[in-house]
C-alpha cells in the first residue's frame, strides 16, 4: 500500500489533448502525461505514443522498433506497385475481397510472431467492417486440412527466418495449388515487426479505399456502448439488469435464441442451419481468459469450421467490441454469434469516485451489461445470435457444448 496522497505517482496517461483523462491526471497527481497526436486513430496508433510507451516500459528497444518503422514509411510513400509494400498488399486484400468474394483474411503467424494476430485484427475489422463490406481477419485459427476452408478466404503466412513453420508451409502450398490465393511474409528479425505494423496500416487504408469505404471511421462501435450505458442507468434505478426470456435450461447451460427447442443440442443446431456459404463464426467469451478456457474454445471453433466449412474467429468480451464489434454490425450481416457468458466466481465493486468507498456498480455487472448491450445492438442490426450462460466450470461447458455440435 502506497497511500491515497502517493498512489497517483504510481500511473501515467497517454491520451488525447483535451480528454477527460487529461484532467484525471491532473486531479490525482499522475507521474506523467504524454499526449498523442489527436489525428491518428486508435488502432492506427502502435507506432504513436500509446503503443511506444508501454513498449518502452516493457523493455522493448523503440529506437529499433521505429528505425523499421521508418524504413517502411520510405518504401510506401512510392508509385503504387510491387516495390510499394503496403500499397501492393492493400491492393490484394481489397481486390479478393470485393470482385472474388475473399473477404476472409487468414493469417498464420509462427509462435513468436502470434501476437501480432490479435492487432491486426482490431486494425482490419474495424477499419473495413462498414456500409455492408468488411474484410473479416481470422487470426489464431488453429491450421485445418485443406478440405476445411471455403472458397472466400485469402490466407497470409507470416514467420521468423529461422524459426521453422513446416507444417504451415506445407498447408499453404497445398491450398495454392487448390486454387487459394496466399501470401508470404518473412522476417529477418523480430523488430521488423516495426515496418509490418507501417505496411499494414498502409494496406488496410487502401483496402478501404477500394471497398469504397472510409477506413478511417467506425460509427457502429457506438451502438453497444449505447446500449450498455442504457442498461448500466436502468441498474442503478432498479438494482437489476434485463433478463431475456430463456429458451432452454440444461445442466448447467442457459441458452437464450430464436424460437422454440427442447434441449441445448436442438437450439443450436437450429442455429447452425441457418449457416450460408461465406458466412462466419464469430464466438464471443464474455468469461475469464484463462489457458483452460481459451484450449476450450479453440476446440470449438475448430469444430465448427470442420463441419461448416466456415472462417471462424474467437474474442474474449468486451475486448472484441473494439477490434472485430464494428465489422459484426457494420458488414453484410455474413456472422452467426455465439455469445457465452458465465457466472463470476469473485466479483469486485468499482467507486464511483478515485479513493472512495460508495460504488453503484461492479466488475460483473459492467461485462454483463456490455454483453446484453451487444447482443441487442446486434439484433437490431439484423444479425442472427444465441447466448449460452455457462454455470458450472466454464472450460467443461464449452467441451460439453462442442460435444452437442
Amino acid at each position: 500500500m502506497v497511500g491515497g496522497e502517493r498512489a497517483g505517482s504510481h500511473f501515467v496517461a497517454i491520451t488525447d489533448p483535451g480528454s477527460g483523462l487529461v484532467d484525471t491526471a491532473e486531479k490525482y497527481g499522475f507521474r506523467a502525461t504524454f499526449l498523442n497526436d489527436p489525428h491518428i486513430g486508435g488502432r492506427y496508433s502502435a507506432l504513436s505514443h500509446f503503443g511506444i510507451v508501454p513498449a518502452a516500459l516493457a523493455g522493448v528497444g523503440v529506437s529499433k522498433l521505429l528505425d523499421s518503422a521508418g524504413s517502411a514509411a520510405g518504401e510506401c510513400s512510392g508509385p503504387a506497385g510491387e516495390e510499394n509494400p503496403g500499397a501492393w498488399l492493400g491492393a490484394i486484400m481489397g481486390e479478393l475481397a470485393r470482385n472474388h468474394g475473399r473477404d476472409k483474411l487468414t493469417l498464420f503467424a509462427s509462435p513468436t510472431l502470434a501476437p501480432f494476430g490479435p492487432w491486426a485484427e482490431q486494425l482490419i475489422a474495424e477499419s473495413t467492417g462498414k456500409d455492408g463490406v468488411g474484410i473479416l481477419p481470422v487470426a489464431m485459427e488453429p491450421p485445418g486440412e485443406p478440405e476445411a476452408y471455403g472458397e472466400d478466404r485469402l490466407f497470409v503466412g507470416m514467420g521468423l527466418r529461422g524459426e521453422g513453420g513446416g507444417e504451415t508451409e506445407s498447408l499453404l502450398e497445398e491450398l495454392r495449388s487448390r486454387g487459394h490465393p496466399t501470401f508470404e511474409i518473412l522476417l529477418d528479425d523480430p523488430y521488423d515487426l516495426g515496418a509490418e505494423m507501417f505496411r499494414w496500416e498502409v494496406a488496410t487504408a487502401i483496402a478501404g479505399q477500394r471497398l469504397g469505404i472510409n477506413p478511417f471511421d467506425q460509427p457502429n462501435v457506438e451502438s453497444a456502448k449505447v446500449q450498455a450505458r442504457s442498461m448500466i442507468e436502468g441498474y442503478r434505478e432498479q438494482g437489476e439488469l434485463p433478463a431475456p426470456e430463456p429458451t432452454v435450461r440444461e445442466g448447467g447451460v442457459t441458452v437464450y435464441s430464436d424460437g422454440a427447442a427442447q434441449t441445448m443440442q436442438g437450439a443450436l443446431t437450429g442455429f447452425l442451419e441457418g449457416a450460408r456459404p461465406g458466412d462466419y463464426v464469430a464466438l464471443q467469451a464474455y468469461v475469464q481468459p484463462l489457458d483452460g478456457t481459451t484450449e476450450a474454445l479453440q476446440r470449438l471453433r475448430v469444430r465448427l469450421r470442420d463441419r461448416l466449412r466456415l472462417a471462424t474467429t474467437v474474442g474474449y468480451g468486451p475486448r472484441f467490441l473494439h477490434s472485430t464489434g464494428q465489422l459484426h454490425k457494420g458488414d453484410a450481416g455474413n456472422g452467426l454469434f455465439v455469445q457465452i457468458t458465465a457466472d463470476d466466481e469473485r466479483d469486485a465493486a468499482i467507486p464511483d469516485e478515485a479513493g472512495e468507498d460508495a460504488s453503484s456498480i461492479s466488475f460483473g455487472v459492467l461485462k454483463e451489461a456490455q454483453a446484453l448491450g451487444d447482443r441487442q445492438a446486434l439484433l437490431e442490426a439484423g444479425r442472427r445470435v444465441i447466448r449460452l450462460h455457462l454455470e458450472g466450470n466454464v472450460p467443461d461447458e464449452k467441451d460439453r457444448i462442442t460435444e452437442g455440435i
